[in-house]
């Protein structure tokens, strides 16, 4: 063996050895790591992400993967419950040593995995947390959702302006929600957009998290006869509060609000008609003021994998911005040249990136920069069929103003549906 051989083994020698005994870094796959509820009441969000960041780490790879290495997606089930989270994170970021990391779906989850990050110094991006780096103001923290700077607030915001806007104006409010982490904090802000626009609230409780009998939830509602009623709820609640509604008669010149679970499939064919004037928050909906470039596509190849995995065949809510959110990661790892967490959190505080939801830049705090909560209404709704809401016209766009797609119809009427 010649001299510049033996260097070269013996370079070899001490690079394995520097990776203790392992193959080089350059050839091991890239992990992103995150815990996900794939059981319990927020599986069905849950498992539309999942999908969506499969879809992507699949293409991505077929693509050659990430700075010349395949990406590998490690997932546990958090079961919808913040408790398993810290343990979910201190597993991936001390055992599986993931090179990057993912919030699970929703506000609680984040909340409860934020401390584990800060204390590793990790890049966050977060899918659906409301206000969740309020507490924590951490610097390497992003959020998936278009709730802007000031989204206690802004959750709201577009329900109580369309209120306001109405001829006669309504005068008082009923605020109702679960007693837990986001509907908390939703209710705050729309106290806060209550107060500002002069509405007297004559109603405002809670109801505990497991509920599952809401008739005297909504009786109470309708004992307080007020002109609004604004409910924030979770998946499991979303569905019993909306049937209570019809079978006590509770009837308003408005109802709705930030009602998560109305945009799953599952729920709009159980509910069908019983959706009809309903005006509730949403993300994204066919409606021809939302042709983002992209979109469609992405919704065509989401809606085959969606189907054999039997997840939810619409798609329309949460999974393009799980992909997105993919989008953005990929991106700035390109940019950055590395899995840096401080330049990879530098460069997304300065970018604007160009996705499925149409273009987004970050502020301050790791929210959109702009807001864009939606506001739709469910008009003509017949039967249970889901393919009716791939359609224009069933859920119509009333806020904010440059994607309005319909007119508000009022009032809420039970009896009619």
């Amino acid at each position: 063996m010649d001299r510049a051989m033996r260097r070269a083994c013996f370079g070899g020698v001490i690079a394995w050895l520097a990776t203790g005994g392992t193959a080089a870094p350059q050839s091991a796959p890239i992990k992103i790591g995150y815990s996900m509820s794939l059981s319990g009441g927020l599986a069905g969000g849950g498992r539309q992400a999942t999908v969506a960041y499969d879809m992507w780490a699949d293409e991505v790879n077929a693509r050659g993967g990430l700075l010349g290495r395949k990406v590998a997606m490690i997932k546990y089930d958090d079961q919808s419950a913040p408790s398993m989270i810290p343990g979910i994170y201190s597993k991936l970021l001390d055992v599986d040593r993931v090179d990057l990391v993912l919030s699970g779906y929703g506000t609680a989850m984040t909340a409860a995995a934020i401390p584990a990050i800060m204390q590793h110094k990790k890049l966050f991006l977060s899918l659906f947390a409301l206000a969740a780096n309020d507490q924590f103001n951490y610097d390497r923290y992003f959020q998936m959702l278009p709730s802007g700077p000031d989204p206690k607030t802004e959750f709201s915001r577009g329900y109580f302006e369309l209120a306001a806007g109405l001829v006669p104006r309504p005068q008082t409010v009923a605020i109702v929600g679960a007693d837990a982490e986001f509907s908390a904090m939703a209710m705050e802000g729309a106290r806060e957009n209550a107060n500002k626009l002069g509405f007297r609230i004559v109603h405002d409780r809670t109801y505990p998290p497991n509920a599952v009998e809401f008739d005297s939830v909504i009786r109470s509602v309708k004992a307080s006869n007020p002109d609004l009623v604004y409910i924030a709820s979770y998946p499991p609640d979303s569905a019993g509060l909306i049937r209570a509604v019809h079978e006590v008669g509770l009837g308003a010149t408005m109802l709705g609000g930030d009602m998560i679970g109305l945009q799953f499939a599952q729920l709009k064919a159980q509910l069908g008609p019983l959706l009809n004037g309903v005006v509730a928050y949403d993300l994204y909906v066919p409606e021809p003021t939302m042709k983002f470039p992209g979109v469609e596509r992405f919704l065509d190849r989401y809606r085959q994998r969606a189907e054999a995995a039997g997840v939810d065949p619409l798609g329309l809510y949460l999974p393009p911005y799980a992909y997105a959110e993919m989008q953005v990661l990929e991106t700035a790892v390109k940019a950055v040249g590395s899995l840096d967490d401080a330049k990879l959190a530098d460069h997304l505080h300065k970018s604007t990136f160009d996705t499925v939801v149409g273009p987004i830049t970050f502020g301050e705090r790791g929210e959109w920069a702009e807001p864009r909560i939606l506001f739709v209404q469910y008009q003509g709704i017949r039967g249970g069929d889901v393919e009716q809401f791939k359609q224009p016209g069933r859920a119509v766009i009333l806020h904010p103003a440059r994607f309005r797609s319909g007119e508000l119809r009022v009032p809420f009427d039970p009896m009619k549906h």
